[in-house]
């Protein structure tokens, strides 16, 4: 805000020291610290320090305070500036407090959507997560990586990157042979259901692993299909791609229904052979070591860097010449970075696999990838059911995405009803859907992803605390009160009164939206957009309790209504970068 005018001021002071012969020392310049006021300083110790140095017979705390007294004295400040003062060798420009306003709220309206969005950086940036594996049941533990990824990507887009949102299906590998075994054994011929698909899906893994643990000779079988797998064998290929789809249908609508998109979609299938054509070259290179038959090909990190306990070993190829995830995951390393030339390739993948992705990249600088240090693992933790219950899909401990989502409706509907009693039947339904989905993402995201979560439906669903309902209901109030005026909002007028101390935070909350964006963006951290937007809720309620808006005389009530409608503004954009929508009611 005022950036021409602040422009205009650091060149006049710069001028005035320059004028009176002193040496040419750039000033840094940032924010006061907020308290009912706004406005910028700057420190005058550099350059008394730089006389100093130069020979003259100064002391650096005096002769700041001097020259920032000085320097004061001599400015002519524009009408957007209140006031100058110095104060102990810094310089302080204070805003005018109504100008000030004023083109904050300005500058939300006359951007919308877009009030936040930073330039455009140029870096491509991929993101994958998600990653589910085929065959195996959507549950709340996949929840927390897909709205993790999914608030990553929106916010880096809309801080300035272009970003590549792709997903990684585990479409092979051991846990697929299983389900095919049980499958073909138990199950041949069944189809899966119209409604319930991935609990049917997960219910025949598992049942696999029941039987398999029950009767381990049976695993012997399970080796045996594998090795019919990894020849291509026809049959088990077709009921393979048959049954893929089925898994990927079911995953379309989860993600259809929680809004989550992707640009690519990789699968473990399409880079297994090439994977294994690059274990030649690490073994050919005198990276890999080949132990087989006996042993499976290693990489030992450890040795070749000089570490201990460090990287550890690296396993690449079992020893029957089977593929492993990081056997595939080389490969797709290096197709990602030669399909879409990135600047940055972030993985959302669970904090247990931290030393295995530590490995990887390792690897992949060994190898002589010079992007391999631009790749970064964004690890998060578990969920937990109530009861500390780790969420496991081969015991079958798990709350399927589509129950939780279910009860979740069924409880934000509680909630529209008490709130909005006459809405149509219709309407209250899409209503609760939003609530819901909102509810379940939010009690993800504004958790730090580096700790464990145990999911809490009093907590998710709390309309007075910090939950998504709460944050949706301070924009449906904005809302109601813009409704009430046929959301016709007032033109931008100068503001001719004083600022009350909750229109004053207000507007301090809303102006600090895009720096909260940049800051998320640089963290990977949607937690810091989620906070936001609760602080940012509850100083907006206190404005709706405490400064009347309808009722207020014309000056007054004009500018208040530029501020709701600012609110209702950043409120919905910042829920939307984290994948949240904003009823019109509730």
């Amino acid at each position: 805000m005022f950036e021409k005018e602040q422009t205009l001021v650091k060149s006049q002071v710069a001028e005035i020291l320059n004028e009176a012969g002193l040496p040419d020392e750039p000033l840094k310049w940032t924010w006061i610290p907020f308290s009912a006021h706004w406005g910028i300083a700057t420190s005058l110790f550099a350059t008394a320090s730089k006389e100093a140095k130069a020979g003259k017979p100064v002391n650096v705390k005096t002769r700041a305070t001097e020259l920032a007294e000085m320097v004061t004295a001599k400015l002519q400040l524009p009408p957007e500036f209140e006031k100058a003062e110095a104060v102990n060798g810094y310089i302080n420009l204070y805003f005018d407090s109504q100008i000030f306003a004023k083109q904050v709220v300005d500058s939300v309206l006359q951007q919308g959507k877009d009030f936040g969005r930073g330039e455009a950086t140029g870096k491509n940036v991929m993101v994958e997560y998600s990653q589910p594996n085929t065959h195996k049941a959507f549950h709340v533990g996949h929840l927390r990586n897909m709205v993790l990824g999914s608030a990553v990507c929106e916010i880096l887009d809309f801080a300035g990157d272009h970003v590549i949102r792709t997903n990684y299906i585990g479409d092979i590998g051991l846990h697929v042979i299983k389900w095919l075994w049980n499958y073909m054994n138990f199950h041949a011929g069944e189809v899966p259901p119209t409604e319930g698909m991935t609990r049917w899906m997960g219910g025949l893994y598992a049942e696999a692993i029941k039987r398999l643990d029950e009767n381990p000779d049976l695993e012997e079988q399970v080796r045996s299909l594998f090795m019919r797998w990894d020849a291509r064998d026809p049959e088990i290929v077709a009921l393979w791609q048959q049954t893929r789809q089925w898994s990927m249908d079911a995953f379309k609508e989860v993600y259809d229904l929680l809004g989550i998109r992707f640009d690519h979609i990789y699968y473990e299938s399409e880079v297994e052979d090439s994977g294994k054509e690059i274990v030649d070259e690490l073994i050919s290179k005198g990276i890999a070591k080949d132990e087989r038959p006996e042993g499976a090909v290693i990489v030992d990190l450890d040795e070749i860097l000089g570490t201990q306990e460090k990287y550890r070993v690296l396993v690449v190829l079992r020893s029957d010449g089977t593929s492993l995830y990081s056997t595939k995951d080389l490969s797709l390393a290096i197709k990602k970075f030669e399909q879409y030339h990135l600047d940055r390739s972030i993985y959302v993948i669970d904090v247990r696999q931290s030393l295995y992705m530590s490995q990887i990249f390792k690897l992949m600088e060994l190898m002589g990838y010079a992007w391999a240090q631009n790749c970064y693992h964004l690890a998060y933790e578990i969920v937990n059911l109530p009861g500390n219950v780790t969420i496991a899909s081969r015991e079958g401990t798990v709350v399927l995405l589509e129950d939780l989502i279910t009860e979740a409706e069924k409880r934000a509907l509680v909630i529209v009803q008490e709130k909005n009693p006459d809405l149509a039947e219709a309407v209250k339904a899409e209503v609760a859907r939003n609530i819901a989905i909102g509810a379940i993402k939010y009690s993800l995201i504004s958790r730090d992803n580096t700790k464990i979560i145990t999911f809490d439906w009093n907590a998710a669903m709390d309309v007075n605390g910090q939950a998504a309902p709460y944050i949706q209901y301070a924009a449906v109030r904005a809302n109601s009160i813009l409704r009430k005026v046929q959301f016709s909002i007032p033109k931008s007028t100068q503001v001719g009164y004083t600022l009350n101390k909750d229109e004053v935070e207000l507007v301090d909350y809303l102006m600090r939206f895009p720096l909260e964006v940049q800051r998320a963006a640089h963290d990977l951290r949607p937690l810091l957009i989620a906070n936001y937007a609760f602080e940012l809720s509850k100083v907006f309620s206190n404005f709706y309790n405490n400064c009347p808006v309808l009722t207020a005389d014309e000056q007054t009530r004009d500018f208040r209504l530029r501020m709701v409608a600012a609110s209702k503004q950043v409120i919905t954009n910042s829920l939307s970068i984290l994948g949240i929508n904003v009823p019109d009611v509730m």
